[in-house]
């Protein structure tokens, strides 16, 4: 993709699918919609970094990303319009470069609805940054503790605990069960108002500072006596967040313990939700957060005990999170229905027979109007040999012989005389019968440069987006379709 376009081979990448289609990670029990969302990890230059954060400008850091000092966050864009948060390490945190980019790897192969993922890292000479998802509704210690509008509420923070401890499930299974200082700077908040735990703390062995914060109250017991974190000492960190999301204010866990046994669950409560919780829902929550802060290790629920304990007191499961934390959103649903042509319900449902079909019977009419114009000199024997081509491959075409089909397309195409958006859209479906979904894409692509407001075209992406697993772009992309061909009929 790196090489110049010339006048009819068009350049088709469209800058939205540029990075999803050419990075392809598994992304096994990633959720519904990471399949879609998440790129594969990549290792970015220094140079594409750089221009993602406009040079890493002072305005382009992030107060609050889960990160503290001396370790910077930055805000940056992709040359794909894909949001980015890049954390840059100082000099000395990983002197080892095959450290940090085997550790890198390792949690860059982590994808899951509930993780910040890291999509990638840059390791040139002495800098060390890595690339996560870009939330960008900030921490959970900005909405919990400097509200400004209104205090979090009860329903959302059972969730928050819940999403929360989902999170730590997915990593301990896929053998990270380990996590750096966890606390409320390290949740975040996505485009759907919905809690992600930060990647950054899943990385180990970092020289950034200690594995906990200098406020020893807060610091599971076991971690000041051997300087180690474990399983265990994460779980410990969940229940001081728990307490965190009860009293809407960092308590040390030795003044919540003496509550916990005094019996005065209202004194940790926080008095923002008075009434608003039932006392039964309060006390287990109390309950939880106990058990976890127990101070030996081996007393304290795993984190699949934790979302067993958790997914029984959820609340308004049927309200996004974007309304209980009253956010804007703006994010059209990809089930709002959309009317389509008969060719676009054959696209939709990725009918290549019938797709093909449609296109046979329709023939070239729809590439009248694109202007060829050639003068009589440029009528010469290579000019017949070109249009030889696409007649050859009308034929194979016509007759499902979709491997000669996009032979003699090509030579017709490679011959640069002529540019037509219909032998475009039917190399595209040859390629689709051929398995081949991303070079059909780049033919739906070509189609829709030569002619800008094909609907045509855009039903062909949507089907080789299909095809590649890219299910929310195609219905985006079913829906562009939709809205030229309503345009088109207000016309006429």
């Amino acid at each position: 993709m790196g090489a110049s376009c010339s006048k009819f081979s068009l350049c088709w990448w469209h800058p939205r699918l540029k990075s999803t289609v050419l990075e392809s990670a598994d992304l096994e029990n990633g959720g519904t919609n990471d399949r879609d969302s998440v790129p594969g990890f990549t290792e970015f230059s220094l140079d594409q970094l750089r221009v993602a954060t406009s040079n890493f400008a002072v305005e382009s850091i992030v107060s609050e990303h889960g990160e503290k000092a001396p370790n910077v966050v930055y805000k940056g864009i992709l040359e794909n319009d894909r949001k980015i948060a890049v954390k840059r390490f100082n000099k000395s945190a990983w002197p080892d470069s095959r450290q940090f980019l085997d550790e890198a790897r390792s949690v860059g192969l982590l994808r899951n609805e509930r993780l910040a993922n890291l999509i990638g890292c840059c390791c040139e000479g002495d800098d060390r940054l890595l690339v996560a998802e870009f939330m960008p509704n900030e921490t959970l210690a900005k909405h919990l503790f400097h509200w400004e509008s209104q205090p979090m509420k009860w329903a959302m923070r059972l969730r928050v605990a819940l999403y929360l401890a989902q999170a730590l499930e997915y990593c301990s299974s896929r053998g990270r069960a380990l996590y750096h200082d966890l606390n409320a700077y390290r949740v975040l908040f996505d485009q759907d108002g919905n809690p992600r735990l930060s990647c950054f703390g899943l990385m180990k062995n970092s020289r950034d500072g200690k594995s906990y914060s200098t406020n020893l109250a807060f610091t599971p017991p076991e971690y000041l006596r051997t300087g180690r974190v474990t399983a265990e000492s994460v779980v410990y960190s969940f229940g001081t967040l728990l307490l965190d999301l009860l009293s809407g204010k960092h308590i040390p866990p030795s003044h919540a313990l003496d509550h916990i046994r005094g019996k005065n669950f209202l004194m940790l409560m926080d008095s923002c939700l008075e009434g608003h919780f039932s006392n039964d829902d309060g006390t287990e929550l109390v309950r939880l957060a106990s058990r976890c802060l127990q101070y030996e290790p081996r007393e304290r629920p795993n984190a699949k005990s934790l979302v067993a304990s958790l997914t029984s007191l959820q609340k308004e499961t049927e309200v996004p999170s974007y309304t209980l934390m009253g956010f804007p959103h703006g994010t059209i649903s990809s089930n709002e229905p959309f009317s389509l042509t008969p060719f676009g319900e054959a696209c939709s449902r990725m009918d290549l027979t019938a797709i093909h079909e449609i296109l046979e019977k329709v023939g070239y009419k729809d590439d009248e109007g694109i202007a060829n114009e050639l003068s009589f000199q440029m009528w010469t024997s290579q000019m017949q040999e070109t249009l030889n081509s696409k007649k050859q491959g009308d034929a194979a075409f016509r007759v499902k012989d979709f491997g000669t089909a996009i032979d003699c397309y090509t030579q017709f195409i490679d011959g640069g005389t002529m540019v037509s958006p219909t032998v475009f859209a039917r190399r595209c479906l040859s390629y689709l019968m051929n398995d081949m979904p991303q070079e059909a894409l780049g033919d739906a692509m070509q189609s829709q440069v030569v002619s800008p407001e094909w609907a045509t075209a855009f039903y062909l992406q949507a089907a080789a987006l299909f095809s590649l697993g890219m299910d929310n772009d195609a219905q985006e992309t079913l829906k562009d379709g939709s809205a030229l061909e309503a345009k088109k009929n207000c016309r006429n």
